[in-house]
């Protein structure tokens, strides 16, 4: 297990190679120690992850802190949950390093931005493994600082830099109620260590108010990293980041940090049935409005960017009632094919010349058949075709919310069916058709190098099979992923049993909400094949969009409610606190005033600087017989 030490260590001496020496060492060089470094992590948890016994084990580095009764230890946790985090990390994470060899070739920062992924994934790594929650929280805050970075990479672009504090800003309204939620622990349990804060809890009665309470902090914490509702709208503008980027961080690992954080608290999530209810109907919120903003998008990292919110928001769905490993397990196929579609997205931007706009593209399947075969896999994955990898994890969340409530099941296939046209209509727009483009770019069109399209391939297969690592017993299969996961969930079990004694439908009624949900998903298609193939229309120009479509396309104009509501006041007070507070009160009334007054009294003093001796005398005669005034003053009051 002291292996597990190299698996973060091993990114993090990536970092500071590569930012140290990025102005010297070669970009071959930079690139092989980026992605090595990477790479060796992802081997050393394979070999964990083969030769796991079963038992979960906690290796202590080193006591942190104590204050008064509270201990704080600074150790890794290697358990089910925990590795499969790290796979995902380090595997997918290989893969993008590899795949920013070819994309980010000519970018002067190369060396730069690979220092800036390595930090990520050391920062990641120290998410998931910490033992507690405030190395979960150092972590936390890491991750935020290395999406700050790379989404303003390019920040000769002043959007861009305006988009990175946007992200960087409303996540911090999360942490802070991630911080309270620590607090509230501590206060709770005079604990953070998992190890004595969830059996703790589990002697605890259901609905109990102080877990209420720290159950709805954290999720305040998981609501801006993963982009539910209301701090959604940081992570579509996240897309003015490098492609890579947006693949590994805004698609496959980072934003899923709130998913694992309440897979982790599941005992306490557990006790407030009330808390997950609000998450249910968050979630179900945010997956139906992304989906509907997705509809009308353009941009080709857009579309996939919504995608994003709204496939997140079907993760904590299946959270909020309380299918556990189904939204975990939707955590790891989508990763596998969302990377998959951004990557691809990249090949796509790559040889458009960095155009981005899906109405300036089309017949791109000719030119680019690797990316084009890979991209259709993903897409179809995605919209829960079956063998395909999302099916088997969105059908599996939609029986659990069947269960919990038809209305919501109802909204949620609604939902999927959104997504199955705003992805084909993707594909169609940017692969089918004629060119749409300008000559130059025509001209210039070709398949990407193979460091580009290896990932794709690879990540293709995993959309195609990863579904059967938890194929259900309706289709013969074991639900192997959920079976490992079980210890993990082993308190919440002994809390409230019935909530764990899995799917209650019969077997045809199961079958019968797959088929609604598949055959949703295909009508889907065929309504996208129909207008955008066999009809060939074209989205129009910005200015021509009318109605209901001009509002969807504006994103019902929540960014624009925001700064009117939130960002324009804040300005606006933090100007007048700039004048009144910081220019009159503090500046001329403190510090200037001060030293006014210093400059006026020692013009006043400079004046009995005169020249003249015997002035000097009668000053050094007067002072002498003050202090013997004041030496001998005793005697003469008592005379």
């Amino acid at each position: 297990m002291n292996l597990a030490l190299f698996i973060p260590l091993l990114p993090f001496l990536g970092f500071l190679i590569n930012g140290l020496g990025f102005r010297r060492i070669p970009k071959s060089l930079v690139g092989l120690i980026g992605t090595g470094a990477s790479l060796a992590s992802f081997v050393i948890v394979a070999s964990l992850f083969l030769n796991f016994s079963g038992e979960a084990q906690t290796i202590p580095l080193y006591d942190w802190f104590t204050v008064g009764n509270l201990n704080i230890s600074f150790a890794f946790q290697i358990d089910q949950l925990s590795l499969i985090m790290m796979l995902i990390i380090t595997g997918i994470g290989s893969l993008i390093h590899l795949y920013s060899i070819g994309y980010m070739h000519h970018d002067e920062g190369f060396g730069k931005f690979f220092a800036f992924l390595n930090l990520f994934l050391f920062f990641m790594l120290l998410l998931v493994m910490g033992s507690n929650y405030l190395i979960m929280f150092i972590g936390w805050e890491g991750v935020g600082l290395c999406s700050y970075l790379l989404i303003g990479f390019w920040n000769q672009n002043p959007s861009y830099g305006y988009a990175a504090r946007k992200a960087f800003v409303m996540n911090r309204i999360g942490d802070l109620g991630f911080l309270i939620g620590i607090f509230l622990i501590i206060n709770q349990f005079g604990s953070l260590e998992f190890s004595s804060v969830f059996p703790a809890a589990a002697q605890l009665s259901i609905g109990d108010q102080g877990i209420f309470w720290i159950t709805i902090c954290l999720f305040i914490g998981a609501m801006g990293k993963s982009a539910q509702i209301p701090l959604y709208t940081w992570l579509p503008d996240a897309m003015a980041g490098p492609t890579p980027v947006s693949a590994l961080i805004h698609a496959a690992t980072m934003v899923t940090a709130g998913i694992y954080m309440i897979v982790r608290s599941n005992i306490l999530y557990t006790l407030a049935p009330d808390t997950l209810h609000l998450i249910a109907w968050v979630a179900l919120a945010t997956a139906l409005l992304a989906a509907s903003i997705g509809l009308f998008q353009n941009d080709i990292k857009k579309v996939l960017a919504y995608s994003t919110v709204s496939q997140l928001g079907y993760m904590f769905l299946g959270l909020g009632v309380g299918a556990y490993s189904s939204g975990f397990f939707h955590v790891m196929t989508h990763a596998f094919f969302k990377a998959l579609l951004f990557l691809g997205a990249g090949s796509v931007i790559h040889a458009m010349s960095d155009e981005q706009d899906i109405r300036s593209m089309g017949g791109l399947r000719k030119k680019l058949p690797i990316t084009f075969l890979t991209f259709l896999l993903g897409t179809i994955a995605i919209s829960g075709i079956p063998p395909f990898a999302g099916f088997f994890s969105k059908d599996e969340i939609l029986a659990h919310v069947f269960e919990h409530s038809p209305l919501m099941w109802g909204l949620a296939v609604f939902g999927s069916m959104m997504t199955a046209f705003y992805m084909f209509r993707l594909l169609f727009l940017t692969f089918f058709g004629e060119f749409r483009g300008t000559h130059e770019q025509e001209h210039h069109l070709h398949e990407s190098p193979l460091t580009m399209t290896l990932p794709l391939m690879v990540l293709a297969v995993l959309s195609v099979l990863g579904g059967f690592l938890n194929v259900p017993a309706i289709f013969g299969g074991s639900a192997k992923l959920d079976a490992f996961l079980d210890p993990i969930f082993e308190l919440s079990k002994r809390v409230n049993p019935e909530a764990f004694a899995g799917v209650h439908l019969d077997h045809s009624t199961e079958l019968t909400l797959m088929g609604v949900s598949v055959a949703g998903a295909v009508l889907s298609i065929i309504v996208a094949f129909v207008l955008y193939v066999s009809r060939n229309a074209v989205p129009e120009p910005d200015e021509e969009i009318t109605g209901l479509k001009k509002l969807i396309y504006h994103k019902y104009y929540v960014d624009e409610i925001y700064n009117a509501v939130f960002v324009k006041p804040t300005q606006a007070l933090s100007g007048f606190f700039y004048r009144i507070t910081d220019q009159i009160i503090l500046n001329k009334g403190g510090v200037e005033g001060l030293g006014n007054f210093v400059k006026g009294l020692s013009n006043e003093f400079r004046l009995l600087q005169t020249g003249t001796t015997s002035f000097y005398l009668f000053i050094m005669v007067t002072g002498i017989a003050a202090i013997l005034i004041y030496s001998l003053r005793s005697l003469i009051f008592n005379a």
